[in-house]
């Protein structure tokens, strides 16, 4: 559901002045929200309001979305599963509040499919609840049909409903939070100003250029530039099917923003947070050559006979990182064919076992990153389709010395004054090897772990580099240093903040 039938819904603007909204964004550009605050059809705190509204917790059987036959059978499979006998204790299994169990269960008693046991002894007006043999039989049954216990799921639609609301659209990355993020690369001049509009559009971007010069780096470094907060539901129900989205693994739990705290998600009603959500960081997620179309499509699991989403659909609200693009076991151009549709109209459509489609939101920043000249890897309408595009350089040789300086210092290590001279004036002249931002955490990796080899402090020596050189090059010899050599020592550059680590690399 697009947010201006949102807004629709709720007649917070009339259809007049929403055309008139999406007439400026299509000539002005932005996003629609932005739009309709310009034009006046909805005040910047009212539509903040909406955007941060948490999911309400639902207090009764009908507020879940849920069927009521589902919710009973999902109960029963529950208390069969867990051998659980109280309402507090399956609420903190399915993420129900105990209001929703007891309606459930009294339903349920009358169906003869629990019995009441007694009255706990630590709250003596509090039901201790067993299945009963019927009850049995129908939990058996629904295991079978599903095996998926735990939190409960919310419906499709209160789903792609979230997902509006928290649009990546919405992040607004302003020039101070990009250069904190990316204070710990170091970047041409006019970085900051060139990626910011990017990572604001929530468009598909493309980094390219030779290996180690901070593809992989810039990529995950503008997933540290959100600052808001988004929540994802541990699993979604369509159908009569359920699908996991949570994911532990990639999904970053986090406390909600305190009281009286600035930005869109203070304006946000006070209430109770529905349990079956999951309040989080936006998601960053990176995948690399193992990547296939079957990947992208759901995972169907014939025993649980439940589905785990791909992983751009966990990445739905944040940062999808594809890496390595064109080393894929898939051709690059089959899998832009595969994002058309997604790329340009923020949905992809995927199908159940049983056949249906589902319509299921991209709302995500996808990142290329790629070692090979782009149009090798796709036509002019895939390049097309990736509107910003950025070229990471081999860096100059003061970006090099002064990566050099700070990798050096984060490992209290003292450059001596002939070892950057001697690569830019005998190594890297006599080898052909292209100069890379990799190199300097490469070349102070081998040289500590050789000291500590040895038994001593940690010491870069020529001796050393030329032998940590050594793994750096493949069939070539690295050339020795001759005696006369100059050894003046290149102007250091100003001293790194430590607390950061400095080098990129892909």
């Amino acid at each position: 559901m697009p947010l201006g039938q949102i807004l629709l819904d709720r007649n917070v603007v009339d259809p007049e002045p929403l055309e008139a909204a999406r007439h400026r964004q299509k000539v002005s550009g932005g996003s629609l929200a932005e739009s309709l605050v310009a034009i006046g059809a909805v005040s910047r705190h009212e539509l903040d309001a909406i955007l941060a509204e948490i999911p309400p917790e639902p207090v009764g059987p009908a507020e879940t979305g849920l069927d009521a036959q589902f919710l009973m059978l999902f109960l029963l499979k529950t208390i069969y599963v867990y051998g659980q006998e109280t309402a507090r204790q399956l609420a903190a299994t399915t993420k129900l509040h105990e209001d929703v169990i007891d309606a459930i269960l009294q339903g349920a008693k009358d169906k003869r499919l629990v019995e009441v046991l007694g009255l706990t002894a630590e709250r003596p007006q509090v039901y201790r609840w067993s299945l009963t043999d019927l009850g049995r039989k129908w939990a058996v049954d629904a295991l079978e049909h599903c095996q998926y216990t735990g939190p409960a799921p919310v419906p499709l639609a209160d789903y792609q409903v979230q997902v509006v609301k928290q649009s990546i659209a919405n992040e607004r990355v302003t020039p101070e939070s990009l250069e904190r993020a990316l204070a710990h690369l170091v970047l041409p001049p006019g970085t900051v100003g060139r990626m910011g509009p990017a990572v604001n559009s929530g468009r598909a971007i493309l980094f390219y250029g030779a290996p180690g010069n901070g593809k992989s780096s810039f990529a995950e470094a503008i997933g540290r530039s959100f600052t808001q907060t988004i929540f994802i539901p541990y699993a979604v129900h369509v159908d009569g099917q359920i699908i996991k989205i949570f994911d532990p693994t990639v999904h970053e739990p986090c406390a909600e923003p305190e009281t009286g705290a600035d930005g869109p998600e203070a304006a946000a009603a006070v209430g109770p947070q529905d349990p079956r959500w999951v309040r989080c960081r936006r998601p960053v997620i990176l995948t690399g050559g193992e990547l296939t179309l079957e990947m992208l499509d759901l995972t169907f699991d014939p025993v649980s006979k439940y589905y785990e989403a791909p992983a751009h659909i966990k990445a739905v609200g944040g940062l999808f990182i594809l890496d390595d693009f064109g080393r894929q076991r898939v051709r690059p151009q089959d899998l832009l064919n595969r994002w058309i549709l997604p790329l340009e109209r923020r949905v992809d459509f995927l199908t159940l076992h049983t056949g249906k489609k589902l319509q299921m939101p991209f709302d995500q920043l996808v990142v290329f990153s790629t070692n090979f000249p782009p149009k090798e890897l796709m036509d002019e309408a895939g390049l097309r389709r990736i509107p910003y595009k950025f070229h990471m350089a081999a860096p100059t040789r003061e970006e090099y010395e002064t990566i050099f300086f700070r990798v050096c210092d984060s490992r209290n290590i003292e450059v001596p004054p002939e070892i950057l001279p001697y690569l830019f004036g005998t190594f890297y002249p006599a080898t052909g090897t292209p100069v890379s931002c990799a190199h300097s955490r490469f070349l102070m990796d081998h040289v500590v772990a050789r000291c500590h080899f040895v038994g001593e402090t940690p010491a870069l020596t020529l001796e050393l580099l030329c032998e940590a050189l050594q793994n750096l090059v493949v069939d070539t010899v690295v050339p020795v240093k001759e005696p006369g050599e100059a050894r003046e020592s290149p102007a250091r550059p100003p001293r790194a903040r430590p607390r950061r680590r400095p080098e990129a690399s892909d």
